[in-house]
C-alpha cells in the first residue's frame, strides 16, 4: 500500500487523490521540460552544460544576481544554486564579482556565451508555444486557467493551512458578507 492510497482514504479522499496527482504532474511536466532542454543542447552540440545549468542561464537573463536572489526571485528552485554558479563561471557562462558593499555577496551575470544559451533556451520555448497554440493544443484561455491555479497553489504553498482557513472568514464578527476574492490568487487573501 503506497502513502497516496493511505492518505486518500479519508472523508476528502477524492480531492486529496486529485491534488496528489496535480503535483505529480507539476513534477513530471518539470522533469519533461528538463529532458527537453537537454535533447535540444545535444541536438546543436553543446554537451559541457547540463537543463538545469541552461535553465539558470536562461532566468537569469539580462539581469546581475546574487545567489540568494536566485532563490528568492524563483530563478532556481534547486538545493546547489553555489555548485552550479560556480561550474558556469568556470565554464565562461557567467561573470562574477564580489558586491563592494558587502563583500561577502557575490554578483553574477552571464557572459556572451551564457547569452547565447539562453537564447537557444528562448527560441526553444518560442517553438513549443507557437505549437502548443497553432495545433490547437493548448489556446490563450486554457494556459491562463492552467497559470491561474498554479498560481493559487504557489499562495497555498507559502501559507500554513490552518491559517488560511482564517484569512477565509470575514474580517469582523459583525461582516456577514462573504470574503471577496483577489483577482491575482483567486482567493480571498489580503495579498
Amino acid at each position: 500500500m503506497s502513502i497516496h492510497s493511505m492518505i486518500g482514504q479519508g472523508q476528502s479522499g477524492g480531492f486529496i487523490a486529485s491534488y496528489l496527482e496535480s503535483l505529480a504532474l507539476v513534477e513530471r511536466l518539470h522533469r519533461l521540460l528538463l529532458d527537453v532542454i537537454k535533447d535540444e543542447f545535444e541536438r546543436v552540440g553543446v554537451l559541457e552544460i547540463n537543463a538545469v545549468q541552461a535553465l539558470l542561464l536562461f532566468n537569469i537573463g539580462d539581469n546581475e544576481v546574487t545567489a540568494g536572489e536566485l532563490k528568492t526571485r524563483g530563478y532556481y528552485q534547486g538545493s546547489n544554486v553555489s555548485y552550479n554558479l560556480k561550474k558556469l563561471v568556470e565554464m565562461g557562462y557567467m561573470h562574477h564579482q564580489r558586491c563592494e558593499i558587502d563583500r561577502r555577496s557575490v554578483r553574477v551575470k552571464l557572459t556572451d556565451q551564457g547569452r547565447a544559451v539562453r537564447d537557444v533556451v528562448a527560441e526553444l520555448f518560442s517553438r513549443h508555444a507557437d505549437g502548443l497554440q497553432n495545433t490547437g493544443v493548448l489556446g490563450d484561455g486554457g494556459i491562463e486557467d492552467i497559470n491561474s491555479s498554479l498560481r493559487c497553489g504557489a499562495v497555498l504553498d507559502r501559507t500554513d493551512p490552518l491559517h488560511l482557513l482564517d484569512a477565509l472568514k470575514p474580517v469582523s464578527p459583525q461582516a456577514s458578507a462573504p470574503v471577496s476574492l483577489n483577482a491575482t490568487t483567486g482567493l480571498g487573501l489580503p495579498f
